[in-house]
């Protein structure tokens, strides 16, 4: 199953769970989301967006100097070659699109590494609509640029300052503001995870990373279909993407990598499928780290972007169903993939992607295994980071 039953269920993961404020909006979104999508006047202009604006189709690159190094044919989709330098940009600008088909005036979003912001952030000055970004204070000292980025663009910045004031307060915060603004304004979701239909919607947004991933190995490589897919797990949406046209094709390894900081079981990380239990978090029922008494357990990770106690539900289906095999990686191991990959290719990475990269070192790797990693960012935004790190 790559897509939800009618209420938004992945067997039992999914659903919309949420505040009586926020049915209109909701049922509002859930019944125009697929005409909406569908729309020929939409497809066409997001298309173009696509094409012209974001650079689609991004590259996938053979990394010949890791493939050596590793021992196996490593292929890289480069979302970080995208406008803004994420694969966020996808998702933002075919909702802003949205928000105008349905007469909304004003945007919203939350954002833990700042791509999803500055994307939203992007496409609100594109498309000229006011924008106010929700972000924890953690992550706007951490991500400093990106926030600096979102203000040249216009938007708002507004910092969450409850709970670990990282990514899961921002998420709470938007969703108070369209409480008490829900007739004029549209939350951008930035990841597959939130009340039915936003994990469908993140994800048919998304889904153009496999999709064009898949034909572009088919014309580079003369094979039919790679060995083993990767991408890092946070909220989910790039993962969702780069897996979705792979789900069906079952001789292929879909393997997630989660953020495990410190270690798995240290009490410090964000390592949510392998340490949680079924729970509902921003509106959806799907696994969240949580104590014995339900009480969500703060995650941890040196990635602002994975730095979240949830998972989308269709990664918990996936997961749960044994189609996913899910991988920890530790803030250090990522570092490491980070910088080798710099080194070795010339590419710096997000530290999101990094935990992807990172995978690379547990799998008992063959010559003629073919590895699609997901490079789901660009690490400028990170730089003080590695530079912190750098020579530890």
């Amino acid at each position: 199953m790559k897509n939800p039953d009618e209420l938004g269920y992945y067997g039992e993961f999914g659903g919309a769970f949420i505040p009586e404020m926020l049915y209109p909006n909701i049922q509002e979104l859930q019944r125009n989301y697929q005409s909406i999508l569908a729309d020929e006047k939409f497809v066409c202009q997001y298309e173009d967006l696509l094409r012209n604006y974001v650079g689609r189709p991004s590259p996938l690159y053979f990394a010949q100097n890791l493939s050596e190094k590793k021992g196996a044919k490593i292929y890289l989709k480069r979302e970080d070659l995208n406008h803004t330098g994420a694969h966020k940009i996808n998702n933002a600008i075919g909702q802003v699109l949205m928000a105008k088909h349905l007469g909304k005036t004003r945007i919203i979003a939350e954002t833990g590494a700042g791509q999803h912001g500055v994307a939203t952030a992007t496409a609100c000055a594109l498309l000229q609509l006011p924008c106010t970004v929700y972000m924890g204070e953690v992550d706007i000292e951490r991500q400093n640029p990106n926030v600096q980025r979102m203000k040249m663009l216009g938007a708002t910045v507004r910092p969450a300052q409850s709970g670990s004031k990282t990514l899961k307060d921002a998420v709470n915060e938007a969703l108070q503001d369209w409480v008490q603004n829900a007739e004029d304004t549209f939350y951008v979701l930035g990841s597959a995870v939130g009340p039915h239909p936003y994990p469908d919607l993140v994800t048919r947004l998304q889904q153009i990373i496999s999709k064009e991933a898949k034909n572009q190995y088919r014309s580079i490589s003369g094979r039919d279909l790679p060995t083993h897919v990767i991408a890092c797990l946070g909220g989910g949406s790039n993962a969702a993407g780069m897996f979705y046209h792979f789900i069906d094709e079952k001789s292929v390894e879909l393997i997630g990598v989660e953020a495990a900081g410190l270690g798995i079981n240290s009490g410090k990380s964000a390592a949510t499928i392998q340490l949680g239990k079924i729970g509902v978090l921003h509106g959806s029922k799907s696994l969240l780290i949580q104590t014995e008494d339900g009480q969500v357990i703060e995650p941890h990770s040196i990635s602002a972007g994975l730095d979240y106690p949830g998972i989308g539900p269709l990664h918990s289906y996936l997961a749960t169903k044994g189609r996913l095999k899910v991988l920890g990686c530790t803030d250090d191991e990522a570092l490491a993939a980070a910088y080798e990959l710099t080194k070795v290719e010339g590419i710096l990475p997000a530290l999101e992607s990094a935990h992807a990269l990172a995978a690379l070192n547990q799998l008992a790797l063959k010559k003629e295994d073919e590895i699609i990693v997901c490079l789901s960012g660009r690490g400028d935004k990170d730089l003080a980071t590695y530079i912190k790190n750098f020579e530890k």
